[in-house]
């Protein structure tokens, strides 16, 4: 069996060695640099831009402002009820925060870009900004679900407010374009999670028409969400590609990766949950006020409909519900990050359950079990719509209780253990419910396989590889599936002019899932034209015919067979093929998946706590998750303990600050290999129902469990101040804040 081994990844030769294909390696022959001009203030007005003494600089050859880019403006792909702005300008005149493009320069160096870009003399207005979440602008405010808690029938209610701070996402490779236009046409290499959604962008911006767009993803460093649309800075690389008739490249410095890339998680929760008198729940609602910064990004007030709707989890409940407002404030954007609102979910709900527990005097575990939904009752439809489809909620929450064995020391710290079980949706889609979401893209995936005249294949996807593996899993799925030798499958990527169309790319977890789906379809189609044309040719039927060694036999009779590779040779030219079938062997299938696939699982973290510095440690973190059908273990426990590291982050270190006047802080801190522990993950296997080959998500799995788990673990080791354990980061400063009493 190719699917579910634990085959190497292909791409870490290439990775591993230095031969990735990266934006930042791409030359070509002219190529001149880009330095974009940012926004020093969070709120004004730019009065002027004194850009012709700087353009007749020597060696500068374009600087591009507003006035040379009228009208060009982006997307907002996804529209709230009541939102009114639908698309933000590349350049405008308005300030609206810290770090917004105003202009780029254009220079035969990137030194000489940045030195002439200082000497652009901006005129500024400067307005009072507005930063703190809870003074924003409302944007959009609706309701999903039930909006009343049936808490008149509720014994005991529990209600706390919690705090997300902002978080960012840090991928090892920078965005980065480099863009070339020629004979009409404008090809552009990107790092990008979606390279179709790019060139959809690009002509949006740029006024061309798609045909004459090409994206090349290439090998992309990390995206986790931000790299998933195209961006003000990137489009002014493209239009001065255009303006120069020659290839322009630019890369994100690192001091402007707070300010330049989409950053996400900022957002306050006045949440409550209610339970009868045996403990039992009753009902669950939440007030999400989520904050969009400067202007709704490319996903809009989706990250925290996601929290919304995601808010009852694996759980049972009678009602559930929660009111979305959305603000914005002069900062950053925001955007897409790793988990798209559930870890928040998952934390508001958990924190809840454990505080419940607390008051009420019961285990917290057993609270768990005593209201998860069933096996026996799946598929199950959450009070918020969400139709779960398969799994075993309480045996992975047993599971891990199993594995943990929480360290016992006496060094003066205070410890705990803490659990959190999710739900979560993965394989976006499908089209046509995005559309009544206010997705303004389709969510079905395209998978192409070719067999060529020598029997090797070739298989193209509109997926984009980011570092997660897919190029190796499907390649596992077309080697099993058609019945060749996994080294004799190429997998094609990250291209918009080699590869069918994928309206969103490789993001909510949905690559495998639905770009798979799409595989296994066109495979198992290739297969059958493979027997058909076998069976012509011995005068089988195709069901008595299998497929061993490269080879097509009768069963029974391995005299009588054919090899792939003359099979595949008459194909190609056309010969001895049976009435009706036209030469070639290649397969198109378009899957659009039927709903939203469920994974799910159990975490637990061991914390120690320092009480005199608020000091949080991870001492051992456990996790059991359920992707589903599993193509590739190695690869689904590294994405698993990847997610699980990054979202220590948010747990504990983690958050783009700004002061008063809206300037970012300029130390964010992710985390270190001193601040992550051994992590044990145990993968369980429940196919899905829906999904062609029973594949579920598994890429942002891992981020959702950890803030909730390690926040209840504090919560235990520090039990007086429990109910005060509400927001993230978990700075020393804010647990040592919790620990003393006020003045």
């Amino acid at each position: 069996m190719v699917i579910g081994s634990r085959t190497p990844r292909r791409e870490d030769a290439r990775l591993l060695t230095g031969t990735g294909r990266f934006v930042g390696a791409v030359r070509l022959p002219g190529m001149v640099h880009a330095f974009v001009v940012r926004s020093p203030i969070a709120h004004g007005r730019l009065l002027g831009c004194a850009a012709d003494a700087v353009r007749g600089l020597d060696g500068v050859l374009d600087v591009i402002t507003a006035r040379e880019a009228p009208g060009a403006t982006l997307p907002c792909v996804t529209v709230a009820p009541g939102q009114a702005q639908t698309s933000y300008p590349v350049l405008d005149d308005t300030l609206r925060y810290v770090g917004q493009p105003v202009a780029l320069v254009v220079a035969r160096t990137p030194e000489l870009a940045r030195d002439a870009a200082d000497l652009i003399d901006l005129d500024l207005a400067e307005l009072p900004p507005v930063v703190d979440l809870g003074e924003g602008v409302v944007v959009t405010d609706f309701t999903l679900g039930d909006a009343d808690a049936l808490e008149a029938e509720a014994a005991h209610v529990v209600e706390m407010s919690f705090r997300y701070g902002r978080a960012a996402p840090y991928a090892m490779e920078p965005r980065g374009v480099v863009a070339h236009h020629t004979d009409g046409n404008l090809t552009l290499w990107t790092a990008t999670q979606a390279p179709h959604h790019v060139r959809d962008h690009a002509a949006h911006a740029l006024g061309l028409t798609l045909d004459r767009i090409r994206v090349v993803a290439g090998d992309t460093g990390g995206g986790f969400g931000s790299k998933e649309h195209l961006y003000p800075d990137e489009a002014l690389v493209c239009l001065a590609a255009m303006r120069l008739g020659r290839p322009v490249a630019w890369a994100e410095t690192p001091g402007d990766r707070l300010v330049a890339s989409l950053p996400a998680r900022s957002a306050a929760h006045r949440a409550r949950l209610a339970l009868d008198a045996d403990g039992r729940f009753v009902a669950i609602h939440a007030d999400v006020l989520g904050d969009l910064g400067a202007h709704p990004s490319n996903v809009g007030t989706s990250p925290f409909a996601v929290t919304a709707s995601m808010l009852p989890g694996p759980y049972r409940f009678e009602r559930a519900g929660a009111r979305l407002r959305c603000v914005l404030t002069n900062t950053v954007p925001t955007g897409s990050y790793r988990g798209f609102g559930m870890p928040e979910a998952a934390m508001t709900r958990e924190r809840l359950i454990d505080e419940a527990a607390r008051r009420l005097g019961l285990d917290p575990v057993e609270l768990r079990l005593r209201n998860l939904i069933g096996p026996e009752e799946l598929p199950y439809t959450s009070r918020m719509g969400q139709a779960y489809d398969s799994g075993d909620y309480p045996g992975a929450l047993r599971a891990l209780c199993e594995l943990v064995e929480a360290p016992a020391k006496d060094d003066g710290r205070r410890r705990g253990v803490g659990y959190s079980c999710q739900v979560e949706g993965t394989g976006l889609g499908p089209s046509e419910a995005m559309r009544r979401m206010g997705m303004r893209a389709g969510g079905f995936e395209t998978a192409v396989v070719r067999m060529e005249p020598d029997a090797s294949v070739v298989v193209s996807a509109g997926v984009a590889g980011m570092g997660q593996g897919i190029e190796t899993t499907l390649a596992q799925i077309a080697a099993e599936r058609v019945g060749v030798p996994l080294a004799g499958v190429r997998v094609v990527l990250g291209d918009t002019a080699a590869t069918p169309y994928s309206g969103i790319g490789s993001i909510a977890s949905r690559s495998l899932v639905v770009g798979g789906g799409a595989l296994r379809q066109a495979a198992d189609r290739l297969k059958e034209r493979l027997l058909a044309l076998a069976a012509h040719r011995l005068e089988a039927a195709p069901e008595d015919l299998e497929l061993v060694d490269a080879t097509v036999r009768v069963k029974g009779d391995p005299r009588a067979a054919l090899t792939l590779r003359e099979i595949a040779t008459h194909a190609w030219r056309g010969w001895d093929l049976p009435e009706g079938f036209s030469p070639g062997l290649e397969e198109r299938a378009s899957y659009d998946p039927p709903d939203t696939t469920y994974a799910y699982g159990a975490h637990a973290a061991a914390v120690a706590v320092d009480p005199e510095t608020g000091k949080v440690e991870v001492e051992g973190y456990w996790a059991v998750a359920d992707s589903g059908v599993v193509v590739n273990p190695a690869i689904v426990e590294g994405q698993l303990a990847g997610g699980i590291a990054q979202s220590i982050g948010m747990a504990l270190t983690e958050e783009v600050v700004y002061t008063a006047d809206g300037q970012p802080g300029a130390m964010y801190l992710t985390p270190t290999v001193r601040d992550v522990p051994d992590i044990t993950v145990v993968l369980r296997s429940s196919p899905s129902p829906i999904t062609p080959g029973g594949m579920k998500g598994a890429g942002e799995s891992g981020t959702i469990g950890p803030p909730a788990a390690i926040a209840n673990a504090v919560a235990a080791a520090l039990p007086e101040v429990a109910e005060r354990v509400t927001r993230t980061p978990m700075t020393p400063e804010v647990v040592w804040g919790w620990l003393s009493p006020p003045r």
